[in-house]
């Protein structure tokens, strides 16, 4: 047996029985059945079917199953070297990125200085209102930052060491049934993976989420082999926590996880449904409890619910955040996607069938995606007419079903959609393409194999026969091309970004295909010029994703779309943005490179809009069906039903009532905005909507004298101010380290607090100051924002601090306007 083989057979064991204690460490990996006869059960045995299902202790090895044995002395090794190497790729320069996502920043320091907004997920530590989110992903970053204080590297290591753990986890989970080499297959694309790389960087909820899911599969892999009551109970603890970390999408794995159970647990289908209905007790009871928590509170004693226009998180949960993002019908957002062959929605693109390939998420997800989906339709075609129990055919129908459902949901969803939600495809690509590796590689070889009276256990049926001849052939030939598949899209996606590295794209083509004809000719190879072969293929493979996730890392992400990779033509930015625009940071226009527009900024287009012009979903940004404006849907950025200004749905926002701008409220004076009281450059480019500091996607640090007023006098106010929207409120509150009332949640558009309300908190002396900027509304929602700062701009004076309009509630500046 040469070295290659031994590293990609699988160790030996009973198929359907967990490794018995004598035998084996706990961790040790139990071991697949390599061809459907495998599975089958003898005659001898107790009925797949049969009530009782075997336990560890009862299982024994059937005849043909060799003893079970320990790994290989160089898996220790090989998978420190995988742990550590993730480690030091999510970890390094981790600070660059300063508070990342500063909505979710402010709300883990409020939580670092008040348990109440720690378990509700308060934006501000006065609990005004919550992100739009449940807290789980908050609760990990808070405790680092109660622990080592407020700082960049105490929100983000949590995370970093969340994707050092999802490796892991994945990992073991392949291990357990295909081997040590497929998990260490698996888990290397996972580490490499660009948009993982991007989020287990990031302090968004994704990172958690991922965790839990991998651990759910692995929990679910368990279950599986013995029948286990207590394993699939955890399951659904493990998703209902998923679920307290970013709501629905964490159920997307359940009729997965369920299927798969159903189908494969050797034991009766009674017990089995009966198993299933504890799990989803134990889900609901995991999920539940802090959502009928902050159901029964009173919603005087607890934050209003961001992201609700009813301050009810069950709103939250199948709106905004459920349902809505299926149907695009989410009140209150800044809109959806467009369905198949339409232009594309604000921050979602287009959707269908190639949504995943597309120039948007194709570099974040997509180098392997073609790959996976050609394993698992020639791992199932292996399996072939399988017992029920086969475990082969049962774990690529677990990660095979994670990765289309997810998949799936994600192409055709028309609400909001972004593209590092791709990481939760990920594990499944990893292991789909770990397991289909070593799948094949093991049929390819026992056909090759001459006829012997002992055939090798990894590959031979119970009967020590060999496999047929074909499936030797066909295993070689989707071997070659997947590979060839591989390094073309590789290719593709490369082509993408032509100044990034010229000299990769080439390469891993040439390099790709001639591996791939070199696999086809196996045969006729040295023995010694195998292993040299198929790690130039798996470099080839992984060159192109292991590059985008190394330029990721290298990369400062803030804002609240950060996005993985280089620079690509017609796509989104890497995070920092480029000039005129910043796609991670705040939404600044026209030109900018947000969604739609070129990544490096330039002529860009908002979503569905066109350059300087044209018909769009947002004609007004900044051109529109009319000379800089027209009649659009947000006609107060920056013109309006007016030539280039006119009155607009927005009027406490650039523009007003004046040809070119005039003088609004807030308004600017000047062409299309100008520099006013709450001006900035809107018409420019570089200004922020209002002339605040902040905007919809980030935010920025105020200066000194900015700083220095909202602290003055700090102590007695519960907000040393408020602002509109969560991204420009948290930049002060980062700054100051004081609650800062974000009016109207993340995008303006909820009814917290309502305009009475608000009038009240002044009145009681409870805000100090109002910053002008912020927030934006679309798809419906409140317009008490808008109303707070028509009030505010009416009612009190203003004054310019670090290029920012600030009003003094306090009553000193009162005055006529």
């Amino acid at each position: 047996m040469d070295r290659t083989e031994s590293l990609l057979r699988a160790p030996a064991g009973p198929p359907d029985a967990a490794t018995p204690p004598s035998s084996t460490p706990a961790d040790a990996a139990t071991p697949l059945p390599s061809t459907p006869a495998d599975a089958a059960t003898p005659p001898s045995s107790t009925p797949a079917d049969a009530a009782t299902a075997p336990t560890a202790r009862s299982a024994s090895v059937r005849p043909g199953d060799a003893a079970p044995r320990r790994d290989p002395r160089w898996v220790g090794p090989a998978l420190a070297v995988l742990l550590l190497g993730t480690g030091l790729l999510y970890l390094w320069g981790l600070g660059a990125s300063g508070w990342a996502n500063s909505f979710y920043s402010a709300a883990v320091q409020a939580g670092s200085e008040s348990w109440k907004a720690f378990f509700y997920g308060s934006s501000d530590a006065a609990n005004s209102i919550t992100v739009d989110k449940t807290p789980a992903a908050l609760w990990l970053m808070a405790l680092s930052v109660r622990i080592f204080g407020l700082n960049s590297w105490a929100i983000l290591v949590p995370q970093a060491l969340l994707g050092v753990a999802s490796v892991g986890v994945l990992f073991a989970t392949v291990r357990r049934w295909y081997g040590p080499t497929a998990g260490l297959i698996a888990g290397t694309v996972l580490a490499l993976t660009p948009v993982a790389t991007l989020m287990f960087r990031f302090n968004n909820p994704d990172a958690l989420l991922v965790l839990l899911m991998v651990l759910g599969a692995y929990a679910t892999v368990r279950a599986v082999e013995t029948a286990s009551t207590r394993w699939i109970v955890l399951v659904g603890v493990l998703v209902g926590f998923g679920f307290l970390t970013k709501m629905l999408q964490a159920f997307l794995v359940v009729p997965v996880f369920a299927g798969v159970y159903l189908l494969a647990a050797p034991t009766g289908f009674w017990r089995r449904i009966r198993q299933l209905l504890l799990a989803g007790l134990g889900l609901v009871v995991a999920a539940g409890w802090w959502v009928a928590t902050v159901e029964l509170v009173p919603a005087s004693a607890r934050p209003y619910i961001g992201g609700s226009q009813g301050n009810s998180i069950l709103e939250l949960t199948l709106g905004y955040n459920g349902l809505g993002r299926i149907t695009g019908d989410e009140e209150g957002s800044v809109g959806g996607g467009a369905r198949m062959g339409g232009g594309g929605g604000p921050f979602s693109g287009r959707t269908g069938w190639w949504r995943m390939f597309d120039t948007e998420v194709g570099g974040q997800i997509s180098w392997l995606l073609p790959a996976a989906l050609i394993l698992l339709v020639a791992g199932l075609v292996l399996a072939g007419r399988a017992a029920r129990t086969d475990r082969r055919r049962a774990g690529l129908l677990l990660w095979g079903g994670w990765l289309l459902v997810t998949g799936l949901i994600f192409s055709f969803m028309s609400g909001i959609f972004h593209a590092y939600y791709t990481v939760a495809l990920a594990p499944a690509v990893g292991a789909l393409v770990g397991i289909g590796t070593v799948l094949l590689w093991r049929e390819r070889r026992a056909a090759a194999r001459p006829a012997t009276p002992v055939v090798d256990n990894a590959v031979a049926g119970a009967d020590g026969r060999r496999p047929a001849r074909w499936r030797g052939v066909f295993a070689t030939v989707v071997l070659a091309g997947t590979l060839a598949v591989t390094a073309l899209w590789s290719w593709t996606l490369l082509g993408r970004s032509p100044d990034f590295h010229p000299w990769l794209r080439p390469t891993v083509l040439v390099v790709g295909l001639a591996v791939a004809v070199l696999i086809l000719a196996a045969r006729l190879l040295p023995r010694r010029l195998l292993p040299v072969a198929l790690a130039l293929g798996a470099s080839a493979a992984l060159a192109g994703p292991a590059a985008y996730a190394a330029q990721t890392a290298d990369t400062p992400h803030t804002g609240s779309i950060p996005s993985a990779g280089p620079n690509v033509q017609g796509g989104f930015g890497p995070g920092r943005g480029g000039p005129g625009g910043r796609m991670g940071g705040g939404l600044e226009f026209p030109g900018g490179g947000v969604p739609g527009g070129n990544r490096d900024g330039g002529t860009g287009r908002f979503p569905g809009g066109t350059a300087n012009g044209g018909t769009g979903q947002f004609p007004a940004f900044p051109g529109g069906t009319g000379q800089n404006g027209g009649s659009g849907q947000f006609p107060g950025f920056p013109g309006g039903t007016g030539q280039n200004g006119g009155t607009g749905q927005f009027p406490a926002f650039p523009g007003g009532t004046g040809q070119n701008g005039g003088t609004g409220q807030n308004g600017g004076t000047g062409q299309n905005g100008g520099t006013g009281q709450n001006g900035g450059r809107t018409g420019g480019g570089q200004g922020r909507m209002a002339g605040g500091m902040g905007g919809l996607l980030d935010s920025r640090e105020p200066g000194e004298a900015l700083q220095a007023l909202l602290t003055a006098d700090a102590d007695d106010y519960t907000w040393v101010a408020a602002a509109v929207g969560s991204n420009n409120a948290s930049g002060y509150q980062l700054a100051t380290g004081r609650p800062v009332m974000p009016v109207g949640g993340f995008n303006g558009s909820d009814p917290s607090p309502t305009l009475a309300q608000f009038q009240a908190y002044v009145a009681d002396k409870r805000i100090h100051y109002f910053v002008g900027g912020g927030g934006f509304r679309a798809n419906g929602g409140s317009s008490a924002s808008q109303e707070i700062a028509a009030w505010v701009a009416e009612t009190f004076t203003a004054q310019t601090v670090d290029g920012v309009t600030v009003y003094d509630l306090s009553g000193a500046g009162q005055g006529e306007r």
